[in-house]
Formats: structure tokens, sequence, C-alpha cells
């Protein structure tokens, strides 16, 4: 028996939507998954069978077949541990495969089958929304980024367990979930570090006022001990409070490199990064076989900080020049 589950995944700062195509028939038993799985996708056959069997699911021993739909886009990371479960369930008969057409699965499985929280969530609800889909099915920790996504049901569950109730049925096992976004972005922003702690220093204050009402780089020369990183740390607090837009966009990239907490929908105040001078040139710009935002892309609306500028290594530097001319990051998988 074939069936089709939808779920999402990531490619650079945004999510696409994977269909999770799940067959059993008779023959050896075997498990095989295609379409361009990573390691990390691969395991997910050893995750999700002992998750079945410890919520009570007798696997049988068959040939399963796992198709990740499009087949030409490499597929990395958890994500797909649910739908894979799901589909398998759909096929067993513990699930009607009627319930499940405006549904999203996403989320890593325990051995125990509970759920854990994923990177990356908020772009994939995004996506999800904007292709039509109707609800979302994604684990517990999770609920507070993906609710912020207007339109889209959340549902945030604990367990795979409650899962296959709630798709049986039982609608009060999993209980949707909506974040109260203006109450986020009206809240007073508190920043580590505050600029109006700076006592003195009237000129060089001056200079970082303009550069940052203007959007401008910023370049300071001094002693040590004379303040250079003590002002820089504090340039977030006198910049505008960010818009809605702004916000999501920020949280977006946090969220895919994993630096969001699971306590945080949005992420409502200025980032401040300020990475060591032996970074690698691609973790400053990001990139790789599978894009991943750099420190430029997370210091996105705010402020990145080059302590010990000199100490940079001059390929790293030399990288930098296409983004600030540009004033734009372009990823893009080749």
């Amino acid at each position: 028996m074939l069936s089709k589950i939808k779920s999402m995944s990531l490619l650079g700062v945004d999510g696409y939507l994977v269909e999770v195509q799940v067959d059993i028939a008779r023959g050896m038993p075997a498990w095989d998954i295609v379409g361009l799985p990573d390691t990390s996708v691969r395991e997910a056959k050893e995750r999700v069978r002992a998750a079945l069997r410890n919520v009570g699911v007798d696997f049988p021993s068959s040939k399963v077949v796992v198709n990740l739909a499009p087949a030409n886009t490499k597929k990395e990371g958890a994500y797909f541990d649910l739908p894979i479960a799901i589909g398998i369930l759909v096929d067993l008969g513990y699930i009607e495969k009627s319930k499940l057409e405006e549904f999203v699965f996403i989320g890593e499985l325990s051995l125990d089958g509970k759920l854990n929280k994923v990177n990356g969530i908020l772009p994939m609800c995004i996506e999800a929304y904007q292709l039509g889909i109707k609800k979302a099915i994604i684990p517990f920790e999770n609920r507070k980024e993906a609710g912020v996504v207007e339109g889209l049901e959340i549902y945030p569950a604990q367990s795979l367990l409650e899962v296959m109730e709630f798709l049986n049925g039982n609608e009060n096992s999993i209980i949707s979930y909506q974040t109260n976004v203006e109450d986020l972005l009206n809240k007073k922003k508190k920043y580590a570090f505050d600029f109006s702690e700076v006592k003195g220093q009237e000129s060089i204050k001056r200079a970082l006022e303009v550069a940052a009402a203007g959007g401008h780089n910023c370049l300071l020369i001094g002693s040590p001990g004379s303040g250079k990183t003590m002002l820089a740390r504090r340039i977030p607090s006198i910049l505008p409070d960010v818009t809605f837009q702004e916000s999501l966009e920020i949280t977006k990239i946090h969220s895919i490199a994993g630096a969001l907490s699971s306590n945080d929908a949005l992420l409502t105040t200025r980032p401040f990064r300020a990475p060591h001078h032996t970074i690698s040139s691609v973790a400053l710009v990001g990139g790789g076989k599978v894009p991943k935002p750099g420190e430029i892309s997370l210091a996105h609306y705010g402020v990145l900080f080059l302590d010990e500028f000199p100490e940079f290594q001059r390929s790293t530097l030399e990288v930098m020049r296409a983004p600030l001319e540009d004033r734009a990051i372009t990823i893009s998988r080749v």
C-alpha cells in the first residue's frame, strides 16, 4: 500500500514542500530511503522503527520504501521522522488516509515516541501557509515560534501517540496554539548593554549615533582599554525598534542556525554578532554544500562587530567585499 504525507524542509533561509511517499510491500524485510537523503535522514528508519514499537505498533517484516520528493534536491535533518512514521501507520491501517490531506507533518522522534524540537520551523511554516496548507502538526517545543504564522493552524504534539489519537478523532489530545504577536512587539525591549550607561566619550558617541542613524560602517581605532568594544556592544540599543517584518526575518535566520530558544517566539531586539578573528570564510558569510547562514546573516538588521580587525585572515576579509558592495547575501545551491 502507498501513502503520501506532506512535510517540509529547508533550502537556504526558506522552506519548501517535501512529499514523503511510503510503500510497504511483500518481499524480503528491508528498508530503503531514497530522494537524496543525508546521514541523519537515512538514520530515521532506526528512530521510527523503535518509536513505533514503543507506542505499541506491531511492525511487519516487509519491504519498506520511502521516497522524499522532489528526488533531485538534497534532504537533511530529522524533520521527516514524524511524516515517515505517519505514512507507515496509514499503510498498516492505524490511521485513516482521508484525514491527512490538509495537514503538514514536521518533527524528530525519540526512540520512546516523544517528539523533539527541530530547527527552522518558522520558515517551513511560512512556506506551508503560502502553499495553501491549512494545518501543521509540529513538536511541542516549537509551538511559540510556529504560532507566529497567522492563518496556519498549529497543533503542537508531545508524542507520536498523541498524534495518532488526534488523527483518529480525539481532538482534545492536541490543542491548537497561536502566538500573540502584538504583545511581543509592544513589549519593552531589553538589551544587555545600553548606550545610556556610557559616561563621557562624547565625540565617539556622536560618531556612533550618526553611523547608527545612517546605517553606515564604522572603524574604531584606539589603544587597548579605551572603550571600543564597550561602545560597540551598545550600538543595538540606539537603533530603531524592529518592525514585524524585520523581526520575522531575524527569527527565521536564527531558527535555521539553531540559535533560537524554545521560549522565544520572535526576536524583537537587534542582534549583535562578534565572531572571533579565527573564523573561516564560510562561517562568516555562510554557504556550504547545504547552504547555512553565516555570521553576516545572523547579524541581519543588527550589528556585525569584527573585534581585532587586523587579525582576521585576508581571505576572510576579501569574501566580505561583495556583500558590502551589494548590501545583500545571495544563497544558492550548486
